[in-house]
């Protein structure tokens, strides 16, 4: 059978004639297949999945009311295009409250369809053929992967132990700093679990107003502190100048997949954000935006039980993990414990990379993580494992304890 001629069409960008022909098996199906083999190899073994980067519990059953009641008013049947004010205002107050940043809500917010959607859509913003946008590795790709559709450069820039997972945006090289449009921040990181410093956010902020720069500062997992108070980039000198941040009804609200968040800062890129959002969405549900301002103005009583949870799960994890000989640190933030893998076993079996490791996690331990090769061989373990209360918790911690202490681990 000849092949159809829209393989000839596809945009170069994907592969062009090469899409769907690419045999590459990547990282997250490798997990999937591993998983899926691991249940049918031991179905009568629990496969613990600290692999995924979202809450376990849904969302709290007041913003759930809230939804059913906003759902059935008639007139929160239409589009909601750039957003409702009510939502915006809610904004208003939490940023306040929760990071004393003030914002105007006309012309410094606008709401998008989660943190990803945003990430998708700046590029068109800013980025044209040759313009450079830089990342940090490991870490969330839509950014760059939407700039390079655009005909944008990537520089990626190491996420190191020794520098606290914090990117040296010295390092790039000065010929192409004039070219630098965009750089990408996400602190609390996915998935190195680090926090960014007042002192790296004010060195940020002055390296990129030195070279017209837009800092992208995915603040994601900002509510999800376990070391003092939340830090946003715009409560920071010269933050509203120079940066937008996205925040995200997911993580800190349980709400990964109603999609809402928002784009906040400084009012062009917002303007410009605006722009072409309306050109790529007719906005989300007004019932769920008018559901979330429950949530946004009750943050004081719901995110810190949510926190209080996670942080719970990581400093188990750790303390287990220190035990056996990893050099693991309690993170500052995030669901995330980001680990340098072992050599081997004392029994001989080695390890040559994150993802040979993880692999023999979930096949020899049924216990999954996410590997990273990016910057050293580490892997990530998440604490939104599925339990049914704190004393499942715990057994699935002491679960996990069991299952990796069978082995000695050579470092």
């Amino acid at each position: 059978m000849s092949e159809h001629y829209l393989q000839e069409r596809f945009a170069a960008r994907i592969g062009g004639n090469r899409f769907g022909k690419d045999t590459t098996i990547y990282k997250f199906e490798k997990i999937k297949r591993a998983k899926a083999a691991a249940r049918a190899a031991h179905p009568d073994v629990e496969l613990i999945d600290m692999g995924v980067g979202e809450p376990d519990e849904a969302a709290f059953p007041e913003v759930v009311q809230a939804l059913g009641e906003e759902a059935a008013r008639w007139e929160n049947r239409i589009y909601a295009d750039n957003g409702i004010m009510p939502f915006r205002e809610a904004v208003v107050r939490y940023m306040k409250a929760l990071y004393g940043v003030t914002l105007n809500p006309e012309t410094e917010i606008v709401h998008s369809m989660g943190s990803k959607a945003a990430l998708a859509l700046l590029p068109a913003c800013f980025v044209n053929p040759g313009d450079i946008t830089v990342m940090t590795v490991p870490g969330y790709p839509v950014l760059g992967t939407w700039s390079k559709y655009l005909g944008g450069e990537v520089i990626n820039l190491p996420l190191i132990k020794a520098n606290g997972f914090l990117p040296n945006l010295e390092s790039i090289p000065a010929e192409k700093r004039a070219r630098v449009k965009l750089i990408y921040l996400n602190y609390p990181n996915n998935p190195t679990g680090a926090s960014a410093t007042p002192a790296f956010l004010d060195k940020a902020i002055a390296f990129a107003k030195t070279n017209q720069a837009l800092i992208v500062f995915d603040a994601a997992y900002a509510p999800l502190n376990f070391a003092g108070k939340p830090l946003s980039i715009l409560s920071r000198p010269g933050g509203m100048d120079v940066a937008v941040e996205l925040h995200s009804m997911s993580k800190g609200f349980n709400m990964t997949g109603w999609r809402l968040g928002w784009v906040c800062g400084n009012e062009l890129a917002v303007k410009a954000f605006a722009m072409v959002k309306d050109n790529a969405d007719s906005g989300q549900f007004i019932a769920i935006q008018k559901a979330s301002v429950k949530a946004l103005d009750n943050q004081a009583t719901i995110t810190p039980k949510i926190c209080a949870k996670y942080g719970r799960r990581l400093a188990s994890l750790t303390a287990t993990l220190k035990e056996l000989g990893f050099d693991a640190k309690m993170p500052e933030g995030s669901f995330y414990l980001y680990v340098q893998i072992p050599k081997g076993t004392a029994s001989g079996r080695a390890f040559a990379s994150a993802e040979e490791f993880s692999q023999w996690l979930i096949t020899e331990k049924q216990i999954s993580t996410v590997p990273w090769d990016d910057a050293g061989a580490f892997v990530r373990f998440s604490a939104t494992f599925v339990s049914q209360g704190e004393a499942d918790e715990k057994r699935v911690l002491d679960e996990v304890k069991r299952r990796l202490g069978s082995d000695r681990f050579v470092f």
